[in-house]
């Protein structure tokens, strides 16, 4: 019966510190990722082969597992059908094959709902905050990853494709269409 962690931070930059803090654990998995896709991430999946019956997922927060309620009710269920228990510590709230109690599944529904709804409204304010600076002249979208005049240079040599020099320059295909449909 392993004691198993997982922490996930959305950028390479945060810390994974504060989560799990003090507990003892035999494994652990660390995610620098969006829960936005649960199926594009590594560690989840990893923790999800790795766990057996018996064995305890520790998770700090319902938000730190799955940022929508369909994905966080689909990896709870992955985890109880295998009989493995789940422990939410800022919530408080374990989940295991014999806990059916409908004021834990309240609160995990209206939890994940939450967090959910805090994704949408972040979401929302960082367009509106997009929309903003845009017309304030201040904002400009990310920088060019190439100069378009490297794209025009390298269509110009024989036997160039699109494809090619997309490849070649280690670009989009729509990046290299783009610089040679606008003149700068």
């Amino acid at each position: 019966m392993a004691q198993v962690g997982y922490i996930r931070v959305s950028t390479i930059d945060q810390n994974t510190q504060r989560q799990l803090e003090g507990i003892v654990l035999d494994k652990v998995f660390t995610e620098h990722k969006s829960a936005r896709d649960s199926s594009n991430r590594e560690q989840l999946n990893a923790l999800l082969d790795y766990v057996r019956e018996g064995d305890t997922v520790h998770v700090h927060s319902i938000d730190r597992l799955a940022r929508n309620l369909f994905d966080l009710k689909e990896i709870v269920y992955q985890l109880k059908n295998k009989g493995v228990s789940i422990q939410f510590h800022k919530e408080n709230l374990l989940f295991s094959t014999d806990n059916t109690e409908a004021i834990s599944q309240l609160l995990f529904n209206i939890l994940g709902s939450f967090a959910e709804f805090e994704r949408g409204l972040m979401l929302e304010r960082q367009r509106e905050g997009i929309a903003l600076a845009k017309q304030q002249g201040k904002y400009k979208g990310r920088k060019k990853s190439i100069d378009t005049e490297a794209i025009r240079l390298a269509m110009k040599e024989e036997g160039a494709s699109f494809r090619k020099v997309a490849e070649k320059l280690n670009v989009s295909l729509s990046t290299v269409q783009r610089a040679l449909k606008h003149k700068e």
